[in-house]
């Protein structure tokens, strides 16, 4: 019930002053596992994801985000779980595997899951090197992977901090990948390398970045 609350209030003020557009929204199968891929420009991705597709979109998300004290952090906890956050704590050795399996069980639950391969917000607009959890996923429930590029969210959410300014806004899909020919392959570090590069050369292509071949937070931490 909250979900679809927030959802109605927030959509119809996103609507209302983005009017965003939208390309190949029907390219999501209307039910089943899905993963949705894409690009990371800045921290209102999400909502604009969420907004523009009908189903229900669960994302990962830190746990610190629910974690406040307080009526303000009882505000952000409502928030973020109602957009579809599930809290992790990616912190340490064992973060990433705790957000891989929160994935796959979202995906065997028969959900859409929500995934941004470059792990991070890019540092400077342009497009990085995904990581393999993508491929693991896919690989290890079948759920296809639909790509898709936010384009203008950069420029509501400049750096991903601040109030968010009006500028036009466009989310693009793509074409649906399977990639049931590497079944029972989803240990090989070179499958799952193929199958991320893929995904990121249609999430290039609908989104027009620049891409580097090298991880956004090492980019970031130079």
């Amino acid at each position: 019930m909250s979900r679809i609350v927030l959802k109605a209030i927030l959509g119809f003020v996103m609507r209302v002053l983005y009017r965003p557009t939208v390309e190949g929204v029907e390219r999501i199968p209307e039910t089943g596992p899905v993963i949705l891929a894409g690009n990371h420009v800045t921290f209102i991705d999400s909502l604009f994801l969420s907004l523009v597709v009908k189903r229900p979109v669960y994302f990962i998300g830190k746990d610190s985000y629910v974690t406040g004290k307080g009526l303000k952090g009882r505000l952000m906890a409502w928030f973020f779980r109602s957009s579809g956050m599930i809290p992790v704590d990616r912190d340490g050795g064992r973060g990433g595997v705790a957000a891989l399996m929160t994935g796959r069980r979202v995906l065997e639950e028969g959900h859409a899951f929500g995934i941004y391969p470059e792990g991070t917000r890019s540092p400077d607009g342009r497009l990085y090197r995904g990581r393999t959890g993508i491929a693991r996923l896919t690989l290890m429930t079948g759920a296809p992977v639909v790509p898709f590029a936010m384009i203008g969210t950069d420029k509501v959410q400049p750096g991903g901090k601040g109030v968010p300014r009006i500028a036009k806004v466009t989310v693009r899909f793509g074409e649906p990948l399977e990639f049931s020919r590497y079944d029972g392959m989803d240990r090989d570090r070179y499958v799952l390398r193929a199958v991320t590069d893929e995904v990121m050369s249609d999430v290039m292509e609908l989104s027009g970045q620049e891409y580097v071949d090298v991880y956004a937070t090492k980019a970031r931490a130079a």
